[in-house]
């Protein structure tokens, strides 16, 4: 018998905000730090990380796609190690559909379900702020 350990949860939000406003807002890294916690700082190729520990210089691709509706981000670490984030915003009537699928970060499996619940929270509220900036009601 082996046991599961999920290492993913995928979230959305509807935004009642054209399709072509949400995904050039979430396309351009630069926004990233108005609308999550994870960044001090973002452009076309690098970012600044907070981390319990301080902040973290990556480097920092974005992959967007407006046909598909697709923005995937890919970090490269300090130690060359690699992560990713994927999301697609996709047309909803005259608002959004915006959805972002969570990994586990690279921990060890013991640690994965504690830190994926945390993380679950932050993006839940990450969300909704990026949910008020695109309607309006934030800065």
């Amino acid at each position: 018998m082996s046991i599961q350990i999920e290492n993913f949860d995928v979230q959305n939000v509807s935004i009642s905000a054209p399709f072509e406003r949400v995904f050039s807002y979430i396309a351009d890294p630069a926004n990233l730090p108005r609308w999550t916690n994870a960044f001090a700082k973002a452009d076309e190729t690098s970012a600044v990380m907070v981390t319990p520990n301080g902040e973290l210089k990556i480097g920092l691709k974005t992959k967007a796609s407006k046909e598909h509706g697709t923005v995937d981000w890919y970090m490269t670490m300090p130690d060359g190690s690699i992560g990713a984030a994927f999301s697609r915003a996709t047309p909803n009537g005259s608002g959004t559909v915006y959805t972002f699928v969570l990994m586990a970060p690279p921990v060890p499996v013991e640690q994965i379900e504690g830190t994926l619940k945390q993380q679950k929270e932050i993006l839940r509220k990450e969300l909704e702020k990026l949910k008020g900036i695109l309607e309006g009601a934030s800065p």
